[in-house]
């Protein structure tokens, strides 16, 4: 019989795993102020309002930063890591890309004010839901990882692996969508840059679910036998 020894929790109660979830936290709390902010832009609410929760969003990032931060420089030697240290500091870096690509995707928006009108609006705004969607789904994945590489057996490798083909499932939809817009935005009669930051502002927000996606593959990877 195998026994899974949860090498961390020998060490001590606060381990690198759970930073992640902390970490995850501050892309929850980010994403909050993401949907708030674009959902405001797009539908024509104030400018002062959409720029003051860009302020909120770049203080979600700075803090996830210091949280990435403080999680690489306090890992154990790698005799008492239950994953490969490369494998989880490449998790930490696309963790944090996805508020990276947010800030992105508010700075292309917030770059020159736009009028959209109503049936582009709801284009976006649905595909904001499915691309939030993504990053949401990315949580009960990291909670299943992190119970089943700590010992803590509160869900099965099967039910965690639903949990990352959810997430693909997720992408792909997001991926449809993107393609979608893309094709309505390029037939748009506006001015080619207006076009082009909408372009870059969809862009990036595909980007968000993408690198959800990546920390889903690596997860994957952490619970390999």
């Amino acid at each position: 019989m195998k026994f899974r020894v949860p090498f961390f929790g020998m060490l001590s109660d606060r381990t690198p795993m759970s930073g992640l979830l902390e970490h995850y936290g501050q892309i929850e709390k980010g994403m909050g102020f993401i949907h708030e902010s674009m959902e405001c832009y797009i539908t024509g609410g104030a400018c002062r309002e959409f720029y003051s929760l860009q302020q909120e969003v770049d203080e979600a990032e700075y803090h996830a930063d210091k949280i990435k931060r403080n999680i690489r420089n306090h890992l154990p030697h790698g005799l008492f890591m239950p994953v490969d240290k490369t494998l989880f500091i490449n998790y930490t870096r696309s963790q944090d890309n996805i508020l990276d690509s947010g800030q992105e995707a508010l700075n292309w928006l917030g770059m020159h004010r736009l009028a959209i009108k109503e049936d582009m609006q709801k284009l976006l705004l649905d595909y904001l839901y499915e691309v939030t969607k993504t990053v949401e789904l990315l949580k009960s994945a990291l909670e299943a990882t992190i119970d089943l590489v700590q010992g803590t057996v509160t869900v099965s490798r099967q039910e965690t692996k639903e949990h990352f083909r959810d997430i693909r499932a997720q992408q792909r939809e997001v991926f449809r969508m993107k393609q979608n817009l893309m094709a309505e935005l390029y037939n748009l009669d506006r001015e080619f840059k207006e076009v082009y930051q909408l372009m870059k502002f969809v862009d990036s927000l595909f980007d968000m679910s993408h690198n959800a996606e990546n920390c889903s593959d690596m997860l994957r990877a952490m619970i390999v036998r």
